[in-house]
């Protein structure tokens, strides 16, 4: 089961303050390019994995879909985006997206922003979207790029002998990794690239779409600060297409 952090009152706070928090796919950089990932929203039934505060599932019901179901663990989330949502085709739902059970052959799309490096069971995740994508459908998610989540971080830890030895994450070795995000104790799952790929194929899923996000010269300028995104990317964002 995934760590359930958004409905950490300190986390939560914080979180709520953040660019994309407030200004929603306007406030996140890499929206430009995943929107242009994703397939024509006209009838389309999608269902959004991580929902979040609902921003993509109002953005998908405006831009012609059918229905759109949002799906996430926290309640504080939820509460926001039901409280911004006033549309009949968008339904909420609260449900732990690392073990949920979806409709088979439900959905045209399903999409995900930034919720997979949570996830703790990866491979039963992508086989559930699997069946619950109709052929020909699609599958649009971004993560943060595993370059992220793999740091070093040299710590002590002891074995059942009581013994203590100092380890190193590496980014090869798969494996949950804690960090200070907004608030202490974030739990991250990291994998690697490969990984990723291999489970949307297993999944039935043919690689559409393969981004390592970077930010464009202009919003450089916009934001100076995005320099750094130049040297690693922070995000990668993935479509693939049932087969």
């Amino acid at each position: 089961m995934a760590q359930n952090i958004y409905d950490d009152d300190e986390f939560f706070a914080a979180y709520s303050g953040l660019r994309r928090s407030v200004l929603g796919l306007d406030g996140a950089p890499e929206w430009p390019t995943l929107c242009s990932m994703l397939p024509p929203m006209q009838g389309c039934r999608v269902v959004d994995l991580g929902c979040g505060f609902g921003w993509f599932c109002r953005w998908a019901a405006e831009a012609g879909a059918a229905t759109v179901l949002g799906i996430d663990l926290s309640s504080n989330m939820l509460a926001r985006a039901a409280a911004d949502t006033c549309d009949d085709r968008i339904s909420y739902q609260c449900a732990d997206i690392d073990v949920v059970e979806l409709p088979e052959a439900a959905f045209d799309l399903a999409y995900s922003s930034l919720a997979l490096h949570y996830l703790v069971d990866l491979p039963r995740f992508m086989a559930t979207v699997g069946r619950a994508v109709v052929a020909g459908g699609a599958f649009v998610f971004s993560i943060e790029h595993p370059v992220y989540t793999a740091p070093a971080n040299p710590r002590y830890v002891t074995d059942d002998a009581g013994n203590e030895s100092w380890v190193l994450d590496h980014y090869s070795i798969e494996s949950s990794r804690t960090t200070d995000w907004l608030a202490p104790g974030v739990v991250k799952q990291h994998r690697t690239i490969t990984t990723y790929i291999s489970c949307l194929q297993r999944a039935g899923f043919t690689l559409e779409h393969f981004v390592e996000w970077a930010p464009t010269r202009q919003q450089v300028v916009d934001n100076p600060e995005w320099t750094i995104e130049l040297d690693r990317p922070q995000f990668l964002l993935i479509s693939g297409r049932r087969t």
